[in-house]
């Protein structure tokens, strides 16, 4: 078959194989009485009425055919791309609507917040008396109770609260409960912690991981269980105030352990807690300048426990070990996140949101570095935690 287009002429060649009933195809572009640009047409295979009409007429046939396939073909894809596009940005817009609804009729409901003389949980009682909410905020102190008082409205309530004394504990959850009365407890915020000592695990004894298991952990717990059927009775939420350390131990001491607990007592209370229609959140904060991750008072603790160390661990580790680790830890104090806002936004949401989210990452080094950290390999956890570490001396000195 030949056509015409300019000064060439298109030659369509079928060499058919008369045992197989199949043909090839060779197209060339035929210009001055020579042939140039031949290409192959891929074997097809050829109907019987193929023999009587000829090799052209089915060539030409058949090629439109698979040509208007292939384009009905790409038609498909590309519809089908369309609507899996638009598919995906109406789940988007679903999904950020239902993170914005709010419950109502805030003004009636308590809300029960310890840690509350600095830090996370001052701010967020200041923040959750603006919006309207009954709020009963535990202080350590009382400078903290008192200075959080005048900074609110008189709807806002103090109460002294050691959470490692039980007893401590037990009345100010009944004093909570006469409060409250048959309303019951809206919303619980464990939020009070301490950092304790950041020291390599065997500069430590037992007693240095005491300290921050008691509060973090115990405290957390004691509360928890006291003011539970409060909680369930209005069918409320709790949140676990955590942190990165629950994710990735990045120092050695009592923090990481007790906030890695933490993890795990939220995960089975969230679980128990979902029949009764109470909703359990975790808030995991990255690096934040508060009183308790200061660290200048973390490098005095770890200083002063340098000081009642072996000679033999101090061999080991060496003078130089000490003061490069204590510049790396003060210079932290340039990474941290300054706006705590970014924690109390996670707790309002927890709080007030018709759709919580069962975790909360706060702080950009949470969301960009800590937490996906985590969800790696140990050993490229290990290998990017320890390029921050300070080279020991004498590591076989032992």
């Amino acid at each position: 078959m030949r056509t015409k287009s300019g000064g060439a002429s298109q030659v369509v060649l079928v060499i058919k194989n008369p045992s197989a009933n199949a043909g090839d195809a060779i197209s060339c572009s035929h210009q001055q009485s020579s042939l140039r640009n031949c290409s192959l047409i891929p074997t097809v295979q050829l109907p019987a009425t193929a023999r009587t009409e000829g090799p052209v007429s089915w060539t030409g046939r058949h090629l439109l055919l698979l040509f208007k396939k292939e384009v009905s073909l790409s038609y498909t894809r590309k519809k089908m791309l369309f609507w899996l596009l638009a598919l995906l940005i109406l789940c988007g817009f679903l999904w950020n609507y239902k993170r914005q609804l709010k419950i109502t009729n805030i003004t009636d409901k308590y809300i029960f917040i310890t840690g509350c003389d600095t830090g996370f949980g001052n701010l967020a009682a200041r923040t959750f008396d603006k919006k309207g909410f009954h709020v009963i905020a535990a202080c350590l102190t009382e400078s903290g109770s008192t200075a959080l008082k005048a900074e609110t409205s008189e709807r806002l309530h103090t109460v002294l609260l050691d959470v490692t004394d039980p007893e401590n504990v037990k009345r100010a959850a009944q004093w909570v409960k006469n409060q409250v009365g048959e309303k019951g407890l809206w919303g619980l915020i464990n939020n009070a912690g301490i950092l304790g000592v950041l020291a390599p695990n065997d500069w430590l004894t037992v007693e240095d991981y005491r300290e921050p298991v008691e509060v973090n952990l115990f405290g957390l717990i004691s509360v928890t269980l006291n003011m539970l059927p409060l909680v369930k009775k209005a069918r409320g939420r709790i949140v676990n105030v955590s942190s990165i350390g629950g994710r990735l131990a990045f120092g050695g001491g009592g923090y990481s352990p007790s906030k890695y607990a933490v993890e795990g007592f939220n995960d089975s209370l969230r679980r128990d807690m979902k029949a009764f229609g109470v909703h359990v959140a975790c808030i995991e904060p990255g690096l934040f300048k508060t009183n308790l991750s200061d660290p200048e008072k973390a490098a005095e603790k770890k200083l002063a426990i340098w000081k009642h160390l072996s000679p033999d661990i101090k061999q080991q580790y060496g003078e130089s070990y000490i003061k490069k680790s204590l510049e790396k830890l003060k210079g932290t104090a340039s990474f941290v996140n300054v706006d705590l806002s970014q924690v109390v936004e996670c707790m309002d949401h927890a709080l007030t949101s018709i759709f919580p989210k069962t975790r909360y990452a706060a702080g950009k080094d949470a969301k960009t570095f800590w937490i996906p950290l985590s969800h790696m390999p140990a050993v490229l956890q290990d290998f990017l935690l320890l390029k921050q570490k300070v080279e020991l001396a004498n590591p076989k000195a032992v």
